[in-house]
């Protein structure tokens, strides 16, 4: 099953599957890359300076290979440009530039979650804010959707969760008055292996019952590369009565997620990552519709939470907007949404997550491959699901050896 698209598409080339493992696939593979384009639109970091041939360019001093998109994205040309133009513009109009120009200020978030429907997968733009950053809005989204009770009160997450996650979710407990070994359940792989199977996080979720509050887990797994079943999940979580969370920050811009069809209660996410909108840029959250006029949830609220209207009445009372933008507590900062704006013109223009992740899909499946065929088990191995399916771009490797043995495979 791991290669079962590329060595469809590599008969479709007219590559024996006895060169798969050759220069021939992959000329192949770019010669028929419609993403060729793109690559253009990216600054790519040199390393040294070394000379190097880059395919694309020519001569190029230290041409590398870019594998840290899951830690932080290259900036594009599209995103320095829109940059300048808001520069230009607070230059020239100062504070004027909140109501004039091609994007207001006022506004400057409107666009973009425009464009962030087809990222995340929501029913419209009403069930996605772009907003302080990640940790800030896993802290603002608790405070509205863990609300423990004598009886339900526990918390399922990851044990290996990055560590942001930990830190929130313990400090939501306590603010609580509660104590964490009370409350958090933590799910781990199986002895020996190296990843969640689903069906123990479902057992886990139907053991807790009526005890369990909320499901909090990474979309896609940090370290392992792991894509949870994120829709089988919600559904459990849901028949047990408790609410469904999810930490996207490695799976947005990555897989294709379907947030509001899956029934996810809530969801939040980076954009610094595979978004590609700059070191700690803004971050973004989804809430589903069906908690939209909920009353009886508490929410931290600001005068950006409002309507455009009624923000600058002035007015002491606040009158929430009927939508995840009511989440919002400040404006948004303009320059981090200009870049995240930059991006995902790109990602629009390349045709969606869809036509994106089809392209991962080969992508993967040929480092996998060669993977396989060049470096010994005994010396590395990968302990990324080898499903397509239940993976993103990120290939893992387990190392046994020192690491310049590998490198030189």
């Amino acid at each position: 099953q791991q290669s079962t698209m590329l060595v469809q598409t590599a008969r479709d080339l007219g590559i024996p599957s006895a060169k798969m493992d050759t220069p021939a696939l992959a000329h192949a593979l770019d010669a028929n890359d419609s993403f060729a384009r793109f690559r253009k639109q990216f600054f790519i970091p040199k390393t040294s300076d070394r000379k190097g041939v880059d395919p694309e360019f020519g001569e190029a001093a230290g041409y590398s290979i870019y594998f840290c998109g899951n830690s932080l994205g290259l900036l594009s040309r599209r995103t320095e440009r829109l940059m300048n133009e808001e520069i230009a513009k607070w230059k020239a109009r100062g504070v004027e530039g909140h109501f004039t120009g091609k994007r207001p200020w006022a506004e400057i978030d409107e666009e973009v979650t425009a464009k962030l429907v087809d990222i995340v997968g929501s029913k419209s733009s009403a069930e996605i804010a772009v907003m302080n950053s990640l940790s800030m809005n896993i802290h603002t989204l608790l405070i509205s959707f863990y609300q423990p009770t004598s009886k339900r009160y526990r918390i399922i997450m990851e044990e290996a969760a990055f560590c942001s996650d930990h830190h929130v979710i313990r400090s939501q407990v306590r603010l609580r008055g509660l104590k964490v070994d009370d409350v958090v359940r933590q799910l781990k792989p199986r002895p020996n292996e190296d990843t969640l199977r689903t069906e123990d996080i479902l057992k886990a979720i139907e053991d807790e019952g009526d005890t369990l509050a909320l499901l909090w887990i990474g979309g896609l797994q940090y370290y392992t590369g792991q894509f949870y079943d994120i829709k089988a999940i919600t559904a459990k979580a849901h028949d047990q009565g408790a609410l469904a969370g999810f930490d996207l920050a490695h799976a947005v811009g990555n897989v294709v997620l379907e947030l509001h069809d899956w029934q996810v209660d809530f969801a939040a996410w980076c954009t610094y990552k595979y978004l590609n909108a700059g070191p700690g840029s803004i971050g973004g959250i989804f809430v589903h519709e069906r908690h939209h006029n909920n009353k009886g949830l508490p929410i931290l609220a600001g005068w950006w939470g409002q309507t455009p209207k009624t923000r600058f009445q002035m007015a002491h009372e606040w009158k929430g907007l009927a939508g995840a933008q009511a989440w919002q507590v400040s404006n948004p900062a303009v320059m981090p949404t200009v870049c995240l704006l930059g991006s995902l013109q790109l990602f629009e223009e390349a045709g969606g997550m869809r036509a994106i992740r089809k392209k991962s899909l080969l992508l993967t499946g040929l480092l996998e491959h060669l993977i396989d065929k060049r470096i010994p088990g005994d010396k590395a191995r990968i302990i990324t699901p080898r499903d397509p399916e239940r993976r993103g771009c990120q290939l893992s490797i387990l190392v046994s050896v020192p690491v310049k043995q590998v490198e030189k495979a």
